[in-house]
């Protein structure tokens, strides 16, 4: 029941310490003596105690079975008796010489008996009265214990006389028995015949052979089963089977007084579960009582038990790993490995505190007189008993502690069950009881007799039982304080009942009314004083041999002060064994088996082998075999090899169409990770922590940290050296050489060290480097640093993960990432993990509601699909067990006792491999030394390279965990095939992860050729270099440590894993060994795909939808259990391949897959005469199931649908169906029912033998994953099921480095995702004090997550390294993509249409403008901003217009897409947005180092303006760091002005002018961050946003002075903000001027500029221009990146700049023309950057109506009003393209809510008073977008007439780009273009104000039928500008020809009129 590290080094002082290491632990009151004793069970003296029987405790049908004994190939069919000899008698009772045996007959006569002989008496079935007499060996025969009986018979015939029977068949067969099953002697010779007083023989006792008594209570059981408990109609799931014998958990004594007639009788249906149903059916007519009761059964019944279950796997959940370990607070004495430390730690007791090992107590008090272990226990016992401590105190034990094994394990889940969970507690549920120790103690005997004599109790099993035991009595509260409903749990009858509790009186009686039912399977002894009076009992009935057939003995005190003191000691032999080897540590258990390898204890096991054979020694046989074979050394198999005709290539080199090495590339799956990789990345960076600012990187390195596998490591750097990754990150140049390579894969060895701080080192020297350190394979090696710095003299690399991965140094680099990798990511969640679950990355599923999600065309085959593979309806599982071998190991492991299991398996094993060997090399009698299993692998890998012309072959993983044994393994096969002469037929290969690969000369050759190297050097490396190469891999080290397998694999032999390791992550790494991808173009089955088919991704491994029966038991064909009605997903008959029988086969279908495997067996004429138990054992099919009808291509695969093949040329052909039925008869035959095909025949195998044509293995390979063999007990353990449908293996504990933190935990859900799953260990688990993430103690808190960590899970061999390669490939183009944005790239527009003028600014070095020059230079009207594209051509007299079309309008939609941008890297003087985070801009952007958010306040700013003829109020928020730009009447008083610097200020580190940038929608994407454009220069930043924006823009940009528009313009466009922007400005001039003035400043000192920005001006560039003259045109120019500093402070400097009203840059091209930067300045429009004079420009506004072209419309207002616009022509800006926000955010949309119809620019406009749908959207944006695209509706003349333009008067409004304008200004004095000789096709008068007068618009001429729009604000003013313009003389109006813009008359539509010239 343990599942500790326990164990001690052995010792000159062993004795002594172990001694005082007792006393010591026992006095002290808090902690627990470490079980140290529990290597020394290899004293003991146990004997065979029955090899045949297979020392199972099994009930009869299992022995009809044929599981045990060493006779493999017994079939499970109905036995068939051999034809008697002609004209023998063949009557019953007598035998064949006709002479009487009946005892009655003889009883008087006198026998003769040889000496050694005994008489006994055998039952014959025929003859149910009469005993037959025999005489046999008594050494065949068992003593008084059932022990000591040899393997075999020997036998005399009573009656002739004939001596000499070796074999019972045979005897049984002579006495004419006339059998149906297999014959036994164990079940047929029944009793030992006396002579009574008189002289006669007499029936005596019965003969004691093991579990005989059992066999026999259990028969009698039987005709009372079903009247005690009629099947249950249910539909499919258990339903109200209480899972203890009581029907209440705090069982009754009146409950149970209740049960004595079925408790006695009827042991495991009544006492665990009722009776045996499955899926609804009614139990089979014997109910496999030890065996099925709780196996049978799916876990509902929350008991789970596992049949066979062996012990708790070494790391096992509820048995407490090793609880509370040494005396140095946790962690063990001594050296030791890492394995020894991951398994110390401190029990899982929630309410201790869990401060540190010593806050854990255990009540040790002794009691009473010390307790003397007897001297000869061992010897006497042949076991050593397992002692667990109960409730209570425990007594001392002196004298030979040797012998016996003391473990907390079971005290501690007691405890544990006892303290409720924080869950219930926290509900209010703290009124509600633990469960008390009478019941625990009470279910524990329960528990323990209904356990099988196969089975190992399993301390989970009780803590579910507890847990269940508890809801139900509680069912009532916790469902009122659970808001979840609880697990499904089915209510026990009597809770509606009050439930009396158990008292300690009552206990004694009800325990021993318990046991009474088991036949002394478990034995309670009451004590009345003290535990020492039990003990001291316990061991004198021990010793007198009276516990011979106890596996349990309870020990109960319950007399004492009320509580109780108990023990619970396993005695049975079986169980102790796997009890005690389940307390060793990984390291301890390999010492131990060195240790018995060393000292030579093996020794005996193999003289055992030898006397096995009958032939004589197999060396002998060997040695034969090789002295014949030595002249013809070309055996078949090289001549077959040469003699086939196999396709040639040019060169005449045999060529397979098979065999291709996968191709390299990035598969969907894997891109979607790395996608979901960085995708976390970027989410930490954009958190508002700080943690990560990839803004600062500038390139990515990373470092992979493996375990310390050579083959991991060499397999990882050819993943980095063929991915292009080098290349990509630019860490490389080509070619890439593997040297470059391993520098960045560390392995984690003795020198990692070093290498790890150049790692360092590096990532210090580079701060802007990113380095990604992945730390693959994650899950191993967990153990803390801690236990290193305790144990310093220890193994260096102890904690060495921990010392790397986790130190400081790691954690607080800003520029280091780390993502843990791995398949098991249990232990990396738990409650104090530093792993954020936010940062966990899970493997997606392939298919969502049966959508395949990523198309890819191979199939992830992993654990959840061998499972799967176990339930009927698949083809044979591809998940099986081998009994033949586990019977054997059973049968050794009680005749060698000393011996550990682990060594008794290997040399088993060993042994079948190399007697299938010599079977296969022409031996065929030793096929009887092996098992049909290792048979059927042996041939296969033999044959296969005969089956393709290049030889490729199937590669064979023999796991042998511990090195000493795979040595040894090594050693033996290697001679084995040294001497059969098949050293170059196939390879074996002893994979150690310490060592390479090491291939011979012949083999690597072979390899060169097939994946044509040419390199002499080239030896393989990984075993994917391995591929096709036929093999057997001895596969060594305690953990697989990532290891790829190649296609090649076909079968996985774990049969020698350490079963007794029941832990999550140990199982499901070895299996994951065996996880392959097939093909998807060949579908492994039919049917739909299955939910399981998840790939263990995003859902757990899960079995099916249904509840499956969970027993696994072989049923054999043709035995009564297997006549049951099929259920609807029941587990295949025939797991257990080994059945032995063929027909055992056909009845689970031809094997998964394996039906593509061609003929491997003997040769033909073999073939056909071979007998069925050693049939050809290819697959131990019978012939007829080998002949495969081949279509053409040759290619079949099997239909799920079994038994049957599906022939497959290809996906796009199916042939019918063709079923293989196998009849049981000695000859079957193929019946090939083809539905499609024109003929069905049927083909006696005997004589036509259709051989398929020869058909490589890698082909079959692409298609099939391995078989996998595994043990017994972890078969057993993968294919039950527990309650919640999920395979046992998913409940157990998931690392042996964490443990529960309660029993009072949900089981896990077959329906949760990864996440779930995640979530659920990390509440339910913490990690052991050895365990690295021990000290991070926040419990979940979110500091306590390191920020930079990552955590990537996935199923085994999925595809991780090539997911986190390419992770690191789109990371470093992401970091590019940062820093690099895209620019907007256009060449300005209209550059034909330049004015064509004698003026040009000839000072071409000029580094600022001439006034004089420059004030005679004509103004350029025509737009050259490529943005302005489709805006209107404004005309002026100087242009030579050109007629032709300016191009055809892009549609609105376009105009944002199809503008080009450039990829510019940014550079270090770029305006960043909110993404970017910088040490140096940190405090810029009002980031404190503590996060905190700078404090700022909100200051009211009035002033009135006279135009909108109201006060204007606005609103600044200005931070507490920026209030010195402002003046204040007294600090924190009222805004009063914001201060402007001299014209005269001179200096170096201020920009003068303040920057103002007007922005909406974005707050994330503005680039309001200018820190690095102004190089760090002083400046004043105002950002100008809508009032309901200012919340966010506070939020992100904290440190930045807000300027707030009123409400009234949330709805408004750019123009009310220049307008606001510019009346502002202006007016704190004249308040800085009044200020200043009292200071002594004239007036025209104040400096007048502002900035106004766009939010997209990301980067600005200076032209260097190099003339070769002072007037020569020759010049050459160059462009560089400046900071805006540079620009601001050059342009400032300027003299005469305040006669400048306007001031500007060009946009950036990448194509711009020598001629652009010629000029060093333009008058001319100015755009996006501007610095305006806020004097000069006081009677010019910005209209704030406007939407659009607004800064035209200013540009042209100010040429008009005489003033200054100057270009700098060498100074360009570049814009940012940016998809949100700006002007894109103004959305035009129907007032109708549900109209979702599409609205064209057409219906913006209709007339007045009419039905149209109104729109939501301003009155002015409606009017400017239908002008852009509808202009032509208003001035059909104007359409391309750019001769005769529309006459603009005052503004200027875009219609569209086939319409030209010509602006003309109605103010006096302005300047206009001569309009004289202009004749224009329209007039457009848009809100004219009172200087527009009848006579100004009589000066220019119209041509006839030109159109007039006249826009004003209502429809009086219409009428009134009208009526003043006196247009009704020259123009002429219609009713209809009144329009208004289509908005509601409470959104103030705009209204116009149109006319047409008379």
């Amino acid at each position: 029941m343990g599942n500790s590290y326990a164990g001690q080094l052995k010792s000159t002082r062993f004795e002594e310490v172990l001694h005082n290491s007792i006393e010591a632990s026992l006095r002290s009151n808090t902690l627990v003596p470490r079980p140290i004793f529990s290597q020394l069970y290899l004293e003991a003296e146990q004997q065979l105690s029955s090899l045949e029987g297979g020392g199972r405790l099994d009930n009869e049908e299992e022995e009809d079975e044929g599981e045990g004994g060493l006779e493999p190939s017994s079939p499970s069919n109905a036995y068939q008796l051999p034809p008697p000899p002609e004209g023998c008698c063949t009557t019953d009772g007598f035998c064949q010489a006709g002479k009487d045996l009946r005892l009655v007959s003889v009883s008087k006569e006198p026998i003769e008996v040889p000496a050694g002989f005994l008489l006994v008496g055998a039952k014959s079935p025929s003859l149910p009265d009469h005993l037959l007499v025999c005489a046999v060996d008594k050494r065949f025969l068992p003593d008084d214990n059932g022990h000591n009986a040899l393997l075999g018979f020997s036998g005399n015939c009573v009656g002739c006389g004939k001596k000499g029977f070796c074999y019972f068949t045979e005897f049984s067969n002579h006495i004419n028995l006339k059998l149906s099953t297999q014959p036994k002697k164990q079940k047929h010779l029944k009793y030992y015949l006396v002579r009574n007083a008189q002289g006669a023989l007499t029936k005596g006792p019965l003969i004691c052979w093991k579990g005989s008594e059992f066999r026999s209570r259990q028969n009698s059981t039987n005709t009372c089963s079903s009247a005690l408990f009629p099947p249950l109609e249910s539909s499919g799931s258990l339903t109200a089977f209480p899972s203890e014998p009581v029907p209440g958990t705090n069982p009754s004594v009146p409950a149970g007084a209740q049960q004595p007639g079925p408790a006695s009788d009827h042991p495991s249906g009544t006492t665990a579960t009722g009776p045996t149903v499955f899926n609804g059916k009614e139990s089979p007519k014997h109910p496999q009582l030890a065996k099925s009761s709780l196996s049978a059964l799916p876990r509902p019944s929350g008991l789970g038990i596992l049949p066979n279950s062996g012990p708790p796997k070494k790391r096992h959940k509820g048995w407490s790993p090793e609880s509370k370990s040494t005396t140095d607070g946790g962690f063990p004495q001594g050296g030791g490995s890492k394995a020894k430390h991951e398994g110390t730690g401190i029990p899982c007791v929630p309410q201790a505190g869990l401060v540190g090992p010593t806050s854990v107590t255990f009540p040790v008090v002794a009691s009473g007189e010390p307790v003397s272990v007897p001297d000869n226990l061992l010897k006497i016992c042949k076991a050593k008993p397992v002692i667990f401590k109960g409730h209570g105190n425990f007594p001392y034990l002196c004298g030979n502690l040797n012998d016996v094994v003391i473990s907390p394990l079971l005290y501690t889940c007691y405890q544990n069950s006892q303290s409720l969970s924080r869950a219930y507690e926290q509900h209010g549920a703290s009124t509600m009881q633990p469960i008390s120790e009478e019941t625990q103690l009470l279910l524990t005997v329960y528990y323990l007799v209904q356990l099988a004599a196969d089975q190992v109790p399993l301390m989970e099993d009780l803590e579910q039982i507890f847990l269940r035991s508890w809801r139900e009595s509680h069912l009532t509260e916790i469902r009122q304080y659970q808001q979840a409903p609880p697990q499904p749990f089915p209510p026990a009858p009597s809770t509606a009942a009050p439930v009396t509790p158990v008292t300690s009186a009552q206990l004694p009686w009800l325990a021993g009314l318990a046991a009474s039912s088991c036949n002394d399977s478990v034995h309670v002894i009451e004590c009345t004083y003290s535990l020492a009076e039990g003990l001291s009992e316990m061991f004198r009935l021990l010793v007198e041999g009276k516990l011979s057939k106890t596996n349990y003995v309870v020990i109960i005190c319950a007399c004492r002060n009320a509580t109780i003191d108990s023990c619970i000691a396993v005695t049975g032999k079986y169980q102790a064994r796997i009890l005690s080897e389940s307390l060793l540590s990984p390291a301890e258990y390999q010492r131990e088996v060195h240790y018995e390898l060393v000292t030579g204890k093996v020794d005996s096991l193999g003289a055992f082998f030898s006397s096995l054979c009958p032939e004589g020694d197999i060396d002998i046989l060997l040695d034969k075999f090789h002295q014949e074979s030595q002249g013809h050394v070309s055996s078949s198999f090289t001549a077959s090899s040469t003699k086939k005709t196999a396709m040639l290539d040019a060169s005449g080199v045999p060529v397979c169409t098979s065999y291709h090495l996968e191709p390299r590339g990035v598969r969907p799956f894997q891109l979607a990770v790395a996608q979901k990789l960085l995708s976390h990345v970027c989410s930490i960076a954009d958190s508002s922590t700080q943690n990560l600012d990839l803004g600062s990187f500038e390139k990515v390195d990373f470092l992979i940290c493996i375990p310390p596998s050579e083959v991991t490591y060499q397999q990882t750097v050819f993943h980095v050296w063929h991915s292009g990754v080098l290349l990509e990150l630019g860490l490389e140049k080509e070619p890439v050489t593997r040297k470059r390579a391993e520098q960045h894969v560390l392995k984690l060895d003795t020198e990692a060290q070093a290498r790890f701080k150049a790692f360092l080192h590096n990532s210090f020297q580079n701060p802007h480097t990113l380095f990604v350190l992945i730390h693959d394979h994650a899950h191993w090696d967990l153990v803390s640093s801690a236990v290193h710095n305790i144990h310093s003299q220890s193994d260096p690399s102890v904690g060495l993960v921990d010392r790397l991965v986790n130190c400081r140094e790691v954690k607080e680099a800003p520029n280091i990432v780390t993502l843990h990798v791995t398949s098991f990511p249990y232990a990396l969640q738990t409650q104090h993990t530093l792993i954020s679950p936010y940062n966990e990355i899970h493997w997606p599923v392939s298919y969502s509601n049966g959508v395949d999600l990523y198309h890819e065309n191979k199939k992830y085959f992993g654990l959840s699909e061998l499972i799967d593979s176990t339930l009927s309806g698949h083809s044979l599982p591809l998940l099986r067990y081998d009994s033949s071998f586990e019977a054997m190991v059973t049968a050794l492991g009680k005749r060698f006792p000393r011996l550990h299991s682990a060594v008794i398996r290997t040399f088993v094993l060993v042994q079948h491999y190399a007697a299938a060997m010599m079977a296969v090399s022409g031996l065929p009698q030793m096929k009887n030394h092996t098992s049909v299993e290792t048979l059927e692998i042996t041939q296969n890998l033999l044959n296969s390279p005969k089956q393709c012309p290049c030889g490729h072959g199937l590669m064979v993983l023999l796991r042998v965990p511990c090195s000493p044994l795979a040595a040894v393994a090594y050693e033996r096969l290697a001679h084995v095939r040294a001497r059969l002469a098949l050293e170059e037929h196939f390879e074996i290969i002893l994979g150690h992860p310490s060592s390479g690969i090491t291939v011979g000369k012949h083999f690597v050759k072979q390899l060169k050729m097939w994946q044509k190297i040419e390199d002499a050097e080239w030896r393989p490396q990984t075993y994917l270099e391995l591929e096709g190469l036929p093999c057997i891999l001895i596969f060594s080290g305690m953990d697989p440590h990532g290891e790829s397998l190649p296609r090649s694999l076909r079968y996985c032999d774990l049969r020698l894993i350490n079963s007794s390791c029941l832990v999550r992550t140990a199982l499901e790494q070895e299996l994951g060994l065996a996880a392959y991808f097939v093909s998807n173009d060949t579908p492994l089955e039919k049917g739909p795909k299955n939910e399981a088919l998840e790939s263990d991704g995003e859902r757990l491994s899960s079995t099916d939808e249904d509840e499956e029966v969970g027993t696994e038991g072989c049923f054999e064909a043709g035995s009564p259990s297997e006549k049951r009605i099929p259920v609807k997903r029941e587990r295949s008959h025939s797991h257990d391949s080994a059945s032995s029988s063929l027909s055992s086969k056909a009845s689970g279908s031809v094997l998964y897959g394996e039906s593509l495997v061609p003929l491997s067996g003997p040769p033909q004429g073999e073939l056909a005469r071979s007998p069925p138990p050693c049939g050809p054992a290819e697959e131990g099919r019978t012939p007829g199931e080998i002949q495969q009808l081949r279509v053409s291509q040759g290619s079949t695969v099997t239909s799920r649908n079994s038994p049957g093949l599906a022939p497959q040329p290809d996906s796009s052909l199916r042939t019918g169906r063709r079923s293989l039925q196998v009849p049981a008869a000695p000859s079957p035959q193929l019946s090939s029912s083809s539905a499609g095909s024109s003929s069905a025949c049927a083909v006696p195998a005997a004589n036509v033998l259709v051989l398929q044509a020869s058909q490589c293995s890698m082909a079959k390979a692409r298609r099939q994953p391995p078989i996998v063999f595994l043990p017994k007990l972890v078969y057993d353990v993968l294919v039950s099921t527990d309650s919640s449908g999920l395979p046992k293996s998913a409940s157990l504990l998931p690392s042996p480095s964490v443990m529960w933190t309660s029993s009072f935990r949900p089981l896990l859900s077959k329906m949760m995702t990864s996440t779930e799953q995640s979530l659920y260990y990390r509440q339910w688990t913490v990690p052991r004090p050895s365990h690295m993430d021990y000290g991070n103690r926040a419990e979940g808190r979110v500091d306590s997550f390191h920020p930079r960590r990552l955590l990537l899970s996935g199923p085994p061999q999925i595809g991780k390294t090539g997911a986190y390669l390419q992770f690191l490939s789109i990371l470093s183009r992401m970091l590019i993509r940062l820093t690099e944005v895209d620019v907007y790239d256009e060449e300005e527009i209209n550059t034909s249409l330049q004015e064509e003028s004698d003026w040009h600014y000839l000072q071409l070095t000029d580094p600022w403008p001439d006034l004089e020059l420059f004030q005679k230079m004509p103004f350029d009207y025509v737009i050259h901003d490529p943005k302005y594209e489709d805006a209107s051509l404004i005309c002026s007299h100087h242009q030579s217009i050109k007629s032709e079309d300016r191009g055809t309008s892009r549609k609105p939609e376009d105009l944002y897409v199809r503008r080009q941008t450039a990829r510019m890297r940014l550079s270090k003087y770029a305006a960043y947005n909110t993404y970017h985070h910088c040490e140096q801009c940190h405090q810029y952007m009002g980031f404190h180092p503590h996060y905190q958010l700078y404090e700022s306040a909100l200051h009211a700013f009035a002033f009135s303006y006279s135009m909108l003829g109201e006060e204007i109020q606005l609103h600044f928020i200005i931070p507490k760091s920026k209030e010195h730009h402002f003046v204040f009447s007294q600090p924190g008083g009222q805004l009063e002005s914001m201060r402007l610097p001299l014209v005269t200020d001179k200096s170096h580190e201020q920009i003068k002018s303040p920057t103002f940038t007007p922005t909406t929608g974005r707050h994330e994407h503005g680039l309001f961050n200018l820190y690095h454009a102004m190089d760090g220069a002083n400046h004043l930043h105002v950002l100008v946003v809508k009032e309901y924006e200012m919340a966010i823009y506070k939020k992100y940009w904290p440190n930045h002075i807000m300027l707030v528009l009123p409400s009234i313009f949330n709805s408004a466009g750019v123009g009310a903000a220049h307008f606001l922007i510019k009346e502002l400005c202006y007016h704190n001039l004249e308040l800085e001027r009044n200020r200043q003035e009292e200071l002594g400043v004239k007036p025209q000192d104040i400096w007048p500029f502002i900035v106004i920005a766009d939010d997209s001006c990301v980067m600005w560039n200076a032209a260097d221009v190099d003339c070769a003259g002072e007037r020569s045109r020759e010049f050459s120019w160059s462009e560089r990146n400046v900071s805006l500093k540079y620009i601001m402070q050059h342009i400032e400097a300027s003299p005469n700049i305040t006669h400048y009203a306007l001031i500007g840059m060009r946009k950036w091209a990448s194509k711009t023309r020598g001629r652009e930067v010629q000029e060093p300045f333009s008058r001319c429009h100015v755009h996006d950057f501007i610095i305006l004079n806020v004097d000069l420009t006081q009677n010019v506004q910005y209209n704030q109506n406007r939407f659009t072209c607004d800064d035209v419309d200013f540009n042209l207002r100010v040429h008009s009003a005489g003033l200054l616009l100057c270009r700098f022509n060498r100074f360009s800006v570049m814009k940012k393209q940016i998809a949100v926000g700006g002007h894109r955010s103004f959305h035009i949309t129907s007032k109708v809510s549900d109209s979702s119809v599409a609205i064209m620019p057409s219906q913006y406009i209709c007339a007045p008073d009419s039905k149209h749908t109104f729109l939501a959207a301003p009155a002015q944006l409606l009017l400017e977008k239908f002008l852009q695209y509808h202009s032509h509706r208003f001035f059909p003349l104007s359409l391309k007439n750019h001769s005769h333009p529309v006459l603009s008067v005052d503004c200027y409004l875009n219609l569209g780009p086939q319409i030209s304008v010509c602006y003309v200004s109605s103010r006096p004095h302005s300047l206009n273009i001569s309009c004289s000789d202009m004749t224009f096709s329209g007039l457009l008068l848009y809100l004219c104000d009172s200087f527009v007068g009848a006579n100004f618009l009589k000066k220019f001429h119209f041509l006839k039928g030109a159109t007039l729009c006249v826009i004003c604000q209502d429809r009086n003013s219409l009428r009134q500008t009208v009526v003043r313009l006196e247009l009704e003389d020259a123009w002429q109006f219609r009713l209809r020809d009144e329009f208004q813009t289509a908005n509601a008359k409470e959104d103030r539509p705009l209204f116009f009129l149109t006319g047409r010239h008379i």
